[in-house]
């Protein structure tokens, strides 16, 4: 469905994240399509003359007419706007719209060539500084950020670790645990999984941010605040470090699966998630689905894939086949070439040594799991 802009009407736009990518070029398009999946809770809007068929698919928003028209309903409803068109047209459009910067959304622009992203408006209280920091690396481009008191260069609780697909359990404690760092709070880190390049600026850690090694090394500090990266349910005696924490999800489970032909999307999901409860591992870390490359269009590991925005990957029985596995097959041999599936596929695509889960049968799915290491 396409959004018709017309002069004095209001756009009927469908918000479900905090941040709108806006497009309204050929090559701006490209740069939006590149972006969106990276960031967490945005939605992507661009002119439908530029439509590539898989919109309803990916959630794109299209609409035609001047996007001018459209910048009144997205500053009402969105923390944040990333726009893809030059600045002083974005000056120019939402000039009209401008506020208060306590309650203004973040705008963020970028170029047609995604070499610079600009912080435009409500660079601190908005979030658009820590938001072009953010976008920018994504797209290995240049933040520009001109915000003369820009000096705490400290975490942004709200964006950290977004460029890597880290997601949050709950978004609750975020404005008081930002509160906490930018107060110079005592401030723990714990993490357990994930990529380790969060912290990229060119000084150390601020003296209030302290990194422990696990839960229990950081409640016996008594600090004032946590941020929390792991693919682990915790434990009672550790819920206590979220009463002004925050809990991240960074991708890191890779599941190997194997199944029958023809195996629906709800069996293969019922076994994913009474696998992982058993495994107390959360759901929100899982990265890909690995199979063998005769499973490349199988209906029920591709919908369940889609249905949870995970990778589906695939590989050849020669590229299964030099993995090492403990329990190789002649039966699973016999019928797809490779002498295991689930094992040797989460090993491929995490490069693990050894899967967390060697294999586990249940009806016609066959799963394995294996953890990502940074």
């Amino acid at each position: 469905m396409t959004i018709a802009l017309e002069e004095g009407k209001i756009a009927s736009v469908n918000q479900t994240g905090d941040y709108a990518i806006v497009a309204i070029t050929k090559h701006g398009v490209e740069i939006a399509r590149k972006l969106a999946p990276s960031l967490q809770n945005a939605d992507l809007y661009y002119m439908s003359k530029f439509e590539k068929g898989d919109e309803q698919e990916r959630g794109v928003q299209m609409f035609s007419g001047s996007v001018r028209l459209l910048f009144p309903s997205l500053f009402k409803v969105y923390k944040g706007l990333i726009i893809i068109v030059s600045l002083g047209a974005v000056v120019r459009m939402i000039a009209p719209l401008l506020v208060d910067k306590k309650v203004d959304p973040a705008v963020v622009v970028i170029d047609d060539k995604a070499e610079h992203v600009i912080s435009v408006l409500s660079g601190h209280l908005g979030g658009a500084n820590e938001l072009t920091k953010e976008v920018a690396a994504i797209l290995d481009a240049r933040p520009v950020i001109t915000t003369a008191s820009d000096v705490q260069k400290t975490i942004p609780v709200d964006l950290f670790g977004k460029r890597f697909g880290w997601v949050w359990e709950s978004a609750e404690k975020l404005t008081p645990v930002s509160a906490s760092v930018v107060n110079e709070e005592m401030v723990a880190v714990v993490q357990e999984s994930g990529e380790r390049g969060w912290w990229t600026y060119d000084h150390p850690l601020p003296e209030n941010i302290k990194p422990y090694s696990s839960i229990t090394e950081a409640l016996g500090r008594k600090p004032q605040a946590a941020l929390v990266i792991t693919h682990r349910m915790l434990e009672s005696e550790e819920q206590s470090i979220l009463e002004n924490g925050v809990l991240y999800r960074p991708k890191v489970i890779a599941l190997g699966i194997g199944c029958n032909r023809g195996t629906s999307k709800e069996e293969i999901e019922k076994v994913i998630q009474e696998t992982l409860a058993e495994l107390r591992f959360s759901i929100k870390s899982v990265k890909a689905i690995c199979s063998i490359d005769l499973k490349r269009d199988e209906q029920g590991l591709i919908d369940v894939a889609n249905h949870y925005g995970w990778e589906f990957v695939t590989y050849s029985a020669n590229q299964l086949n030099n993995v090492p596995i403990v329990n190789p097959s002649d039966t699973v041999y016999k019928f797809t070439g490779a002498y295991g599936v689930s094992e040797p596929a989460c090993l491929l695509y995490s490069g693990a040594n050894q899967p967390i889960l060697e294999k586990k049968k249940s009806g016609n799915v066959t799963i394995s799991v294996a953890l990502l290491h940074y």
